[in-house]
């Protein structure tokens, strides 16, 4: 293995082309524990639907599962990859795979490890828990993970447990060669140019794929192209796909309107119908994310949306604490009255008891 392993060149091709990534949520039974029924139900729905990849043990499946006691890593880590082999075998397609790490290095290396063993092709690398840690052991702790599995890198908003991240640190993990790819999602526009400022001056910009992770800005991100000037030349950057938590439901709907994005872009103007319609998927979001409460019902707002579909049976979390909040359900309800065309009601009520079998 070289020091730095690198993903399958199909992969790394598919990245850059930009896909719709869901961030695969955690299916429980009414006793908290790993609904695999469900669990397998949620993968070849993503799959069905089109997803290019799907990325577990991410937050949307829940940071708890990261934790020794609770033991469950490992597991839905084998069984997402286990059914995403299945189905592609079925379609005659590659799904890429995307494993979430955290924790202190020793931690993050027993993960990619994992990961690894697995069949994961990259590792989505949160620096969450390296709270006050300078950049140059932050860079440390990447490289020996990068050593291990191709990097996702992830700029993951405070507001969920993430940290800031400097411009001068974003500068030298691209520097890391099998650095494929980054999820901007720092819910900040400034942040997010400090990402795409550090991968255009880097010269790797036809190699790091860039991906969305701004829920409030999804379509938005994926329509803009930035032209950041580098020593006199001006170089292209753009969001290509998105690895969202928001993507998690409603996914079949995502993957419409990833496409549409791309033609608007390719095309070299965006229809005003278009930008209505990221409007709408903001509003769609701050329902299901609880923006409201500082995002404190994101989770269960997913899990209602596919347990109203079927998909869960609850919209359980582990923490029997996280809970919607206070007019989060009624707000789920306006969005699916006032804008039905955001939902994949249909596509799921027609599929899922084959998911299901």
């Amino acid at each position: 293995m070289s020091e730095y392993p690198m993903p399958a060149g199909a992969v790394a091709e598919a990245l850059r082309g930009g896909q719709v990534i869901p961030a695969h949520p955690l299916a429980l039974t009414d006793a908290r524990k790993l609904d695999e029924c469900r669990q397998r139900a949620l993968t070849r729905y993503y799959h069905a639907a089109g997803a290019g990849g799907i990325a577990i043990a991410v937050h949307t499946t829940q940071m708890a599962v990261h934790q020794p006691a609770v033991g469950l890593y490992r597991p839905v880590l084998a069984l997402a990859a286990e059914t995403i082999a299945a189905c592609d075998a079925d379609m005659g397609r590659q799904t890429i795979r995307i494993a979430g790490i955290c924790g202190q290095t020793g931690q993050a290396l027993a993960e990619a490890m994992s990961a690894r063993e697995l069949g994961y092709h990259v590792g989505l690398l949160s620096l969450a828990d390296l709270a006050g840690v300078s950049d140059d052991l932050l860079i440390a702790h990447c490289r020996a993970v990068g050593q291990v599995v191709p990097l996702m890198g992830f700029y993951l908003q405070p507001a969920a447990g993430g940290r800031l991240l400097s411009l001068e640190f974003w500068r030298r993990f691209v520097e890391i060669p099998n650095v494929v790819a980054i999820k901007v999602a720092p819910f900040n526009r400034y942040q997010t140019l400090a990402v795409v400022r550090a991968v255009a001056e880097s010269g790797r910009a036809g190699e790091i794929a860039l991906y969305t992770g701004n829920d409030d800005n999804i379509l938005a991100d994926l329509l803009t192209e930035y032209a950041v000037k580098v020593n006199g030349s001006t170089v292209e950057v753009s969001m290509v796909g998105g690895l969202l938590g928001h993507w998690a439901c409603w996914t079949k709907r995502a993957v419409e309107q990833l496409a549409q994005c791309k033609q608007a872009r390719r095309g070299g103007s965006i229809p005003a119908a278009l930008l209505t319609l990221a409007a709408r998927v903001t509003e769609a979001n701050a329902a299901v994310f609880d923006a409201a409460n500082g995002f404190a019902g994101c989770i269960p707002g997913v899990h209602e949306v596919l347990r109203r579909q079927g998909l869960l049976a609850n919209n359980f979390c582990l923490n029997p604490a996280e809970v919607l909040s206070a007019g989060q359900a009624a707000e789920i309800d306006r969005i699916q009255r006032c804008y039905p065309e955001l939902c994949d009601d249909a596509f799921v009520r027609g599929n899922l008891h084959r998911w299901l079998a």
